[in-house]
């Protein structure tokens, strides 16, 4: 990130629940090659927080060769629990509750999955998973789906951000209802951020000039050919997007329109 990037990210943060982050990348930490891949990866990124699944971990493994748990406190990079793979609200309030415990964050990523095949969000039973988390003193960042509804009814029981997708997860199709995204983003004033189905930093930039928040990615780095240099890229394109977004995009014509105005007639084509 250039000198001029890093001030112009201190002087516009990510606003959380109250809290301020220099970045708008959130990064997940699965499926990389390696631990010290994944390391690399955070590092060029510098992401405000990364992910970690609580069900999907051995916490109390810190002598297996991966290091997991070991990299993530070496990084001092806030972690964003979540619990992925719960299928009721039951097993999302143990779940985020353990999380708590065993991270000493309040901080929860709400994932309640309806669907194995989509892994699409329980979009009927979402909102009583958040309403109780709150109530319990969670910062609540539910996975969600692009539904204007749902997303205001998160928002009514004390969701303070969102988190809908673009696509389903580990699909890298970029968003897929861009009609429905931009509403999303023209109704509601809470921060959001783009979570699930971003392949392609041009995706990542896509959406932050539409004026989302941030987007969190996981399998587009994870999986990419050289994770870290995808890394930065991710960090780069969301930047210049949120930067797009703030200096104010052009009208789309529908006609050509000359760059160049024409003042008057050059004194050669007189007679």
């Amino acid at each position: 990130m250039t000198a001029a990037s890093s001030a112009a990210t201190s002087a516009d943060p990510l606003v959380l629940y109250g809290q301020t982050f220099q970045s708008r990348l959130l990064l997940g930490t699965s499926r990389y090659p390696s631990p010290r891949v994944l390391e690399d990866a955070v590092r060029r990124a510098k992401p405000a927080m990364l992910t970690a699944s609580l069900r999907r971990q051995n916490v109390a493994a810190h002598d297996t060769p991966n290091r997991f748990w070991d990299i993530l406190r070496e990084l001092a990079v806030p972690v964003l629990p979540n619990t992925a793979g719960c299928h009721s609200v039951q097993e999302v309030i143990t779940t985020a509750q353990m999380a708590r415990e065993v991270f000493a964050t309040p901080w929860i990523k709400l994932e309640l999955i309806g669907d194995d095949y989509t892994l699409q969000p329980d979009t009927l039973n979402l909102v009583d998973a958040a309403s109780r988390l709150i109530r319990e003193g969670f910062k609540v960042l539910p996975y969600c789906t692009e539904d204007l509804v749902l997303c205001q009814r998160l928002v009514d029981v004390g969701c303070q951000a969102i988190m809908p997708w673009a696509a389903p997860i580990g699909t890298g199709k970029g968003p897929i209802n861009p009609f429905a995204l931009r509403t999303l983003r023209e109704r509601l004033s809470v921060p959001m951020i783009v979570d699930a189905g971003l392949g392609l930093p041009s995706h990542a930039c896509q959406v932050m000039e539409w004026g989302f928040d941030g987007v969190l990615l996981n399998t587009a780095v994870a999986l990419a050919q050289d994770p870290t240099s995808m890394a930065g890229a991710f960090a780069s394109a969301t930047q210049a997007g949120r930067d797009a977004y703030l200096a104010g995009t052009m009208t789309e014509q529908h006609a050509a329109q000359p760059s160049t105005p024409v003042l008057g007639t050059p004194f050669w084509h007189q007679t």
